[in-house]
């Protein structure tokens, strides 16, 4: 029996802890259903890598996340929207996300303003393509910066002097493709005396050292690693896309700007003239207006601004005045709000959400016509 008491005592003081692990285990077990319950998590389409876009993409997603359990804003925590997680993820091109938002397969997604201007409308590249009228824009983030890459001893020293040569365009109905044909246009050289060359960019590098390409158009913040890892193994020279044409394309569109790639972005480079396009988070119109009202005040929030900064050199050319300029795509219903708010839009500039269909009401029952019968 002696041997038997320490056993006894051991399952005893064994069932005394289980019986007090058990209620807490069961307080964690449903603390955690409730956190899942209002965790929402969604995903942000940044483009392919090589491009600013896919580390910018990853600075949105930090930025707007706030996961259950995190100490709040006033306290020194995140100040996304509470209980999102939003993870950024590589896409095959900006072009492409705007039809993965039009469809549902993304929740947002970084493109280009001019190319989502042209989705929204049905128009230029998109032209064969229903008007993607579900698009919303959530805001304006940074300028895109539009590059002409050339070997250093070209002779090519601006827009015109592309006729007859070979200059890669980006993957075929691109962003870059799309823009790029209209910047051949703007400055009267027409597409067929280009020898147009659909390749991605990380395709790029090998074709400029092998001379299958004499030129290239690139549209990425500057600095981008697409143009950087060109430059590694070719010496290179970035083309302005300046004069009288760029300043006219920069006065008819609202996409467009005059910009200027710094001197040293590239080494040895020298400042050179070009034109902006403005990058934007790209949302469906279906989007709840309180999640789009959190996601605008997020990314303009006080405590975030130096996040984008230090992430990116483009983080410090964001200016929240124009978060919410018109770009011929309507601002998101909710992000609208918190623009109006801080007087960052014009109340007019509003647009209602689209209109839910009206409730069927339910069918009726048809009546028989016959007695009941009789039992």
């Amino acid at each position: 029996m002696r041997g038997i008491e320490p056993a006894l005592k051991a399952v005893s003081s064994a069932a005394t802890r289980l019986s007090l692990l058990i209620p807490a285990l069961i307080f964690i077990a449903g603390l955690a259903a409730a956190q899942e319950t209002s965790t929402r998590v969604m995903r942000i389409g940044a483009g392919p890598t090589g491009t600013t876009e896919f580390p910018f993409g990853g600075l949105v997603a930090n930025a707007i996340s706030n996961p259950p359990g995190s100490r709040d804003c006033d306290k020194g925590g995140n100040c996304g929207v509470p209980g999102l997680i939003a993870v950024a993820q590589t896409t095959p091109d900006v072009a492409e996300n705007l039809r993965a938002i039009a469809r549902g397969d993304l929740e947002m997604a970084l493109s280009q303003g001019d190319i989502a201007a042209w989705a929204y409308q049905g128009t230029a590249a998109y032209a064969e393509e229903p008007p993607m009228t579900n698009l919303r824009i959530l805001a304006r983030l940074y300028p895109e910066t539009i590059h002409l890459v050339v070997r250093k001893d070209s002779t090519i020293t601006d827009v015109a002097g592309l006729k007859g040569k070979k200059v890669a365009m980006g993957p075929e109905n691109s962003g870059t493709a799309t823009t790029a044909k209209l910047i051949l246009s703007a400055y009267a050289v027409k597409w067929p005396s280009v020898q147009m060359k659909y390749i991605a960019f990380t395709a790029m590098p090998e074709a400029f050292a092998k001379g299958e390409v004499d030129a290239a158009f690139i549209v990425s913040g500057a600095p981008t690693l697409a143009v950087e890892e060109i430059a590694a193994r070719t010496p290179i020279r970035i083309v302005p896309i300046s004069g009288p044409t760029a300043e006219k394309l920069a006065q008819i569109f609202p996409y467009y700007s005059r910009g200027t790639i710094p001197a040293g972005a590239y080494d040895g480079q020298p400042a050179v003239e070009t034109l902006d396009v403005s990058s934007v988070l790209v949302s469906r119109d279906t989007m709840d207006p309180e999640l789009a009202y959190g996601i605008a005040r997020a990314i303009w929030h006080e405590r975030n601004i130096p996040l984008f900064q230090a992430g990116h050199p483009r983080g410090k050319l964001m200016d929240r005045a124009r978060a919410a300029s018109y770009m011929g795509v309507p601002i998101q219903t909710g992000a609208d709000r918190y623009y109006v708010q801080n007087g960052l839009m014009d109340p007019a500039a509003v647009v209602p959400p689209p209109a839910k269909p009206a409730a069927k009401p339910p069918a009726k029952a048809e009546r028989s016509e016959r007695a009941p019968s009789r039992l």
